[in-house]
């Protein structure tokens, strides 16, 4: 095999032994290859003796469990990148199992040539990550594992939750689908028996959460990003709107430089303001967003957002001037 092709197929076995199912087309799309090719490297990784199988329900691939390869060494840029995800980016979220993060970090290192961790040690002093603030959470691991459990095993939980929306304590039985962390916080997603539909629930407001013994089977085909849809974060109304917004010079570039919609739009004037425009579902989350601009900001559409955001600035105003 040529080098290329080599790390090609290392890749793919990486890939797959991490336990996921792949597709041929999925395995195609990753690496950039065609699906011949795909099957061209399946065939050398059973020349070499991987124990890679076939799932015909899925249609994926997958490595045995049970093979190991040997520890693979890491060159300089790989081991920096591994090291600054532990060492300095693990703080930017509330990442679950911290400690053994940690300690997987410190195994790399201890295992690296004096030359690369010496470079590695100088380089990490000169890097620093400021995470943003963030919803405290004391009990974050033992949460996360008992839904990671609960959802790998396909079974229910009993929550006891302080609902926001509900304005009191609830008590639901939850088929956990999926854990997903967004902007400040974690959050599980599935079906509630309390609200007969799928719904989020943020993990610091859980009072209490046990797992029962009863099984769920509808969770294998929940696919977060059809759910979210066009949602501006994460909450979708059922209603799309084409937002029009007028950024004033003072904060036009730093807005407009950020993707925040996979829909957005932007176009300059020459005053130097930028007019931005997304296609979302719902306006409460962007209505909180655009109020966070102040007087930089203008809504030029829609009318049902204008007036949102009109009265939310006349609300402030009064509880203000009462202070």
């Amino acid at each position: 095999m040529k080098v290329s092709r080599i790390t090609r197929v290392m890749k793919i076995l990486t890939a797959m032994q991490a336990g996921r199912k792949y597709t041929v087309n999925e395995l195609a799309d990753t690496f950039g290859t065609s699906r011949r090719t795909v099957f061209r490297d399946l065939k050398e990784l059973a020349a070499i003796g991987v124990p890679y199988r076939y799932d015909p329900a899925s249609g994926g691939y997958t490595i045995d469990p049970e093979f190991f390869l040997p520890p693979i060494d890491l060159n300089l840029q790989e081991a920096l990148a591994l090291l600054m995800l532990v060492h300095k980016a693990r703080d930017q979220i509330q990442l679950p199992f911290k400690h053994s993060a940690l300690l997987a970090g410190l195994k790399i290192e201890n295992n690296l040539p004096h030359k690369i961790r010496q470079y590695c040690n100088t380089a990490l002093k000169s890097v620093s990550a400021y995470p943003a603030a963030q919803a405290r959470l004391g009990e974050l691991d033992k949460l996360f594992a008992q839904l990671q459990k609960a959802i790998t095993k396909r079974l229910k939980v009993d929550l006891r939750y302080d609902s926001l929306f509900d304005n009191k304590v609830i008590d639901t039985e939850l088929c956990p689908y999926h854990l997903l962390y967004n902007q400040r916080a974690w959050y599980v997603l599935g079906y509630s028996d309390a609200h007969k539909g799928i719904r989020t629930f943020k993990l610091n407001r859980i009072k209490q959460l046990e797992l029962s013994d009863k099984c769920f089977i509808d969770g294998e085909k929940f696919d977060l990003h059809e759910h979210l849809g066009r949602a501006w974060s994460m909450i979708p109304e059922g209603k799309l709107y084409s937002i029009k917004l007028r950024f004033l010079p003072k904060v036009a570039h730093n807005v407009a430089e950020v993707q925040w919609h996979n829909t957005q739009q932007a176009t300059w004037n020459g005053d130097g303001s930028v007019i931005l425009e997304f296609r979302v579902d719902g306006l409460g989350e962007i209505s909180w967003w655009i109020l966070g601009y102040g007087d930089q900001v203008q809504v030029l559409a829609p009318e049902a957002l204008r007036k949102r955001v009109i009265d939310a600035a006349r609300n402030m105003i009064v509880l203000n001037e009462q202070a």
